[in-house]
């Protein structure tokens, strides 16, 4: 019952990206389909960047909805602040670094629950998420009060699309799928 937005032959699901000779994903894709609650997997892979630091070392983010950033960062051997790999913008650092070295194959397993909006455009619950991040968790449950920096669109209760953040550094990605829920 998967939506398979990225499996490795074209990039057709997605605007503003391509797919690469070894069949990967570029950064600074973005669904053409919108979603709602959802169940969603996606293996990135962070660049090595030795001479980058902070924000600048390999830096992209999946975007829920296109509202609300989960930060790809190379960041092995960080702290795992709210700005580095797992963490949530503003809103939440993730319970512990799990970021592999850069090179290395990682996963976000994430569970989405979509704000919900009354008859008058008013929000009457916040969204909500899950995030596995190589198989551990890293938020359960974890509310989120609004949209986060960079986000393409406000709350209002509508579907949104998954969008891979462009930096300009070569982020690539692989085996995308959603469950809608």
């Amino acid at each position: 019952g998967a939506v398979v937005l990225f499996g490795g032959k074209d990039a057709n699901d997605f605007t503003g990206s391509q797919a690469t000779e070894d069949g990967l994903l570029t950064q600074g894709a973005t669904s053409k389909e919108r979603f709602g609650d959802f169940s969603l997997h996606i293996e990135f892979r962070l660049p090595y960047m030795p001479a980058a630091r902070g924000q600048g070392r390999g830096n992209s983010g999946i975007y829920l909805q296109g509202r609300y950033e989960v930060q790809m960062l190379d960041s092995f051997g960080l702290e795992g602040k709210d700005n580095e790999c797992g963490g949530i913008y503003k809103i939440a650092s993730p319970k512990q670094n799990l970021c592999f070295s850069p090179l290395t194959w990682q996963t976000y397993d994430i569970d989405f629950t979509a704000a919900k909006v009354d008859a008058e455009g008013k929000k009457t619950a916040n969204a909500k998420v899950t995030i596995k991040h190589n198989g551990v968790v890293i938020h359960e449950g974890l509310e989120l009060p609004g949209v986060t920096g960079g986000a393409s669109s406000k709350e209002d209760g509508t579907p949104g699309p998954i969008h891979l953040q462009n930096h300009g550094n070569p982020v690539r990605y692989r085996n995308i799928w959603v469950v809608r829920k």
